[in-house]
C-alpha cells in the first residue's frame, strides 16, 4: 500500500506539476489543494491580499477531509507553509509524508509572473510565501527536493522514496 503525501512549497515551485507526474506514476489519486480554496479566498489570493490562518482554517479542514477519504493513499497538492497546517494534516492520515520543493524567491517570481494569465495567484503575494514559510527540514518524513530540477527527475526521487520507505512516521 502507498502512503498519502503532500507535495508542498511556495507558490511557482510546481507543485501542480510534480503531484501530477507523482500521481501518474504511483496511480494515486490526485487531489489539487487550489481547487479547494474558497471563492473568498480566491478572490482575495487575485487581488494580492494574503491569506490568514482563518482563512486557511476551512480549507485545511476540507484538504485534511480529501486525505481521510483517500485510505489507499493520495498525492495532495498544498502549500502547507506553517509547522502548524502541517501538523494538521498529519492528524487526518497516519504515515503521512511530505516533499518540500525548495525555490528561491527569483524564480519563485518568474514561475508566478509566467502563468498569471490562468491562475488566480497575484504575484504581488510570493514575498509573503516566503515570509509565511516555516522551513520543514528536519520533520519526521520530509523529503526536499529542488524544485528547479527537471520534472522527470524529481518524479523519479519522489516515487522511489515512496517505495523505499514504506515504514510509518
Amino acid at each position: 500500500m502507498m502512503q498519502s503525501i503532500v507535495i508542498m512549497g511556495v507558490a511557482g515551485c510546481g507543485k501542480s506539476s510534480l503531484g501530477a507526474a507523482v500521481s501518474r506514476a504511483t496511480g494515486l489519486p490526485l487531489v489539487e489543494g487550489d481547487d479547494h480554496h474558497s471563492a473568498a479566498n480566491r478572490d482575495k489570493m487575485g487581488r494580492g491580499v494574503p491569506l490568514t490562518d482563518a482563512d486557511r482554517d476551512g480549507w485545511l479542514t476540507t484538504l485534511c477531509e480529501q486525505l481521510r477519504s483517500h485510505p489507499q493513499g493520495v498525492v495532495l497538492t498544498c502549500s502547507a507553509l506553517k509547522a502548524a497546517y502541517r501538523a494538521r494534516l498529519r492528524q487526518a492520515t497516519p504515515g503521512l509524508r511530505f516533499v518540500f520543493m525548495a525555490i528561491g524567491l527569483e524564480q519563485a517570481l518568474q514561475r508566478v509572473a509566467a502563468r498569471a494569465h490562468a491562475h488566480f495567484f497575484s504575484t504581488a503575494l510570493v514575498d509573503n510565501q516566503f515570509t509565511t514559510l516555516e522551513d520543514p527540514s528536519g520533520e519526521p518524513g520530509v523529503l526536499q527536493v529542488d524544485a528547479m530540477a527537471p520534472l522527470a527527475q524529481l518524479q523519479i526521487e519522489v516515487t522511489q522514496w515512496l517505495l523505499n520507505h514504506k515504514e510509518p512516521v
